[in-house]
């Protein structure tokens, strides 16, 4: 059976505000979690990689316990990312991918996107994060989706398994690049009720045809995790909020009309060296844009 996703809520639903590990990587993952919940944050965005909870340590499920009672205890909710970028190879950023041509290379990115589904569900995450991947060279293009439709399909059935949702993202330069890509994907898999969008504002304003607005309102059935930033038009580089040309007010009205519930994650990866200044102001920035919700909460 398939299934389009479930119907935006008709609610007016306040946004959960999450800040990405990514752009804190100058910190303990105790420190960046405390500074979190300090700030106010609802929760994090974790991505992992070596410097923070490592998917190919050999005690992961110990330290995952020890992830979660950091979360319980600081009340953060979280979602996984696997967007780490030498985790797997020191020499490739984000390789091997879903798309390389040598099946062993893309089996040990699977193989970390199981594994990825199995920290999520004992952290109790709301979703899963990856993305396709760029196009090798020499790869037709009809090639490449067959492959990431191949590629996918174990990380899917484990995340069925799991209960957690595959959240995949149109990223820049990538193979599934733009909404429209993640549509393709839907039906070359037939439309599993397992996967999932992630949707990340900066790249709406960077890529998408529509307004970034528009972006949110046409995703909301598939919306499973945000990712949010300031960006330009035509320039894949995520900005701190202010610096580049996006108009939030109208997006995050946008989103919240959704009725999604999980987080929106700021997302600024080469920042690190400021991380702890930019979580206050990003947060400080995104209360100021947030219109309250209409009484009577409804839009």
């Amino acid at each position: 059976m398939t299934s389009t996703g479930p119907a935006p809520a008709p609610d007016h639903t306040p946004p959960r505000w999450g800040y990405g590990t990514n752009g804190l990587t100058d910190l303990r993952l105790a420190d960046a979690l405390g500074l979190l919940a300090d700030l106010g944050y609802d929760g994090v965005g974790l991505t992992l990689d070596h410097m923070h909870l490592d998917p190919l340590a050999p005690d992961l499920p110990a330290r995952t316990r020890e992830v979660a009672r950091a979360l319980d205890r600081h009340r953060l909710t979280v979602t996984v990312e696997t967007g780490a970028r030498y985790v797997l190879d020191p020499r490739r950023k984000h390789g091997p991918s879903l798309l390389d041509p040598d099946p062993d290379a893309r089996a040990a990115r699977i193989r970390l996107l199981v594994r990825a589904v199995r920290v999520a569900a004992d952290l109790g995450a709301h979703a899963v994060h990856c993305f396709s991947g760029v196009t090798p060279d020499g790869t037709a293009p009809d090639a490449a989706w067959k492959r990431l439709a191949a590629a996918l399909t174990p990380v899917l059935e484990a995340a069925d398994t799991a209960g957690v949702p595959l959240a995949i993202e149109p990223e820049p330069g990538h193979l599934l690049g733009t909404i429209a890509d993640f549509h393709r994907l839907r039906r070359d898999l037939g439309s599993p009720e397992g996967l999932g969008l992630t949707l990340d504002i900066g790249h709406c304003q960077c890529l998408e045809p529509l307004p970034v607005a528009d972006c949110v309102r046409a995703a909301a059935p598939w919306l499973r995790h945000v990712q949010i930033e300031d960006m330009r038009r035509g320039v894949h580089e995520h900005l701190p909020f202010g610096e580049g040309e996006i108009d939030f007010p109208p997006v995050l009205d946008a989103l919240a009309a959704t009725g999604y519930r999980g987080l929106t994650v700021v997302e600024l990866p080469r920042h690190s060296h400021a991380g702890p200044q930019l979580a206050a102001r990003s947060l400080d920035f995104l209360r100021s844009v947030t219109r309250p919700a209409p009484r009577g909460g409804t839009p």
